[in-house]
């Protein structure tokens, strides 16, 4: 990875604090984007003295908020020529209906429509740097969702924070699935991922009996980024595109998942959403 360029979202935690501590260890140049300065800053640090590489950047913004992603994309243009990998990792589930900055339910906001406006605005960028790949962090929770319910996609009328974050999941590997046939023959890869009940900060709105049980069966951060640093890095992959893995091997997703209607369908109306024509 040396000489190569790498974003990984919610890199100041869990999974993405191991892709990224990972990515730098290898010799990459690392650009975190977190929300919180603090805890952002405090990750840098870790990161730069455990893997003794001090290219790593802290870039601070909000996947609820676009104007915040349009900030992040502008700095990071301005300090860099190329992006080699994109880690779409950042994600969590929200126990009561909450709205981002800019009015969308948060689970479906921050965990889809941040990632898809981020990787709509480093797109340009990607196809520049070719060879490059994109890494979507999804889940195999996705298979709860069943379908997408676009007749209520927030949440406002019947809101299930389960139900929500499940959408949410499907909605990363529809995304990946229809950027991955987008991107044909361009250089630049899409795929997805499940990382395994992994014991991290994105259940922390969840009631306390729940994240017992949840940490019980969980493994490791260091465990559940195995796959996301196998996806960003490993040759074996570098031809490789529209597919969702599972411990570093191509899984099914589910069978809604590879509907291609449906994949076009949540493609336009996430445009429509972050106003993208």
């Amino acid at each position: 990875m040396r000489d190569k360029t790498v974003i990984v979202t919610g890199a100041n935690t869990g999974i993405g604090k191991v892709t990224a501590l990972e990515m730098a260890r290898m010799g990459a140049k690392v650009v975190m984007l977190c929300r919180n300065p603090e805890k952002g800053a405090a990750a840098r640090d870790e990161i730069v003295r455990l893997s003794a590489n001090d290219n790593v950047e802290l870039i601070v913004a909000d996947l609820g908020e676009k104007a915040t992603i349009l900030r992040f994309v502008e700095e990071f243009c301005t300090r860099h020529s190329r992006l080699d990998v994109l880690v779409n990792n950042a994600g969590g589930i929200w126990r009561n209906y909450t709205e981002t900055a800019d009015g969308h339910e948060t689970t479906f906001g921050v965990n889809h429509l941040g990632h898809f406006y981020l990787t709509h605005l480093l797109t340009p960028m990607l196809l520049d740097s070719a060879p490059s790949r994109i890494v979507n962090v999804a889940s195999e929770f996705h298979r709860f969702a069943g379908n997408i319910n676009f007749e209520d996609i927030m949440g406002k009328n019947n809101y299930n924070s389960w139900y929500a974050y499940a959408q949410s999941k499907l909605c990363n590997i529809l995304f990946t699935y229809r950027l991955a046939d987008l991107l044909k023959n361009t250089g630049v890869t899409a795929n997805c991922l499940h990382p395994g009940a992994v014991g991290t900060e994105f259940a922390r709105e969840l009631p306390g009996w729940v994240k017992n049980i949840f940490n019980f069966v969980a493994v490791t951060p260091e465990k559940g980024a195995r796959t996301s640093v196998y996806l960003a890095s490993s040759p074996a992959v570098e031809n490789v595109s529209g597919k969702y893995f599972a411990s570093r091997k191509p899984k099914k997703s589910s069978s809604v998942s590879y509907s291609v209607p449906l994949q076009k369908r949540l493609w336009k109306l996430s445009e429509e959403l972050c106003g993208i024509s």
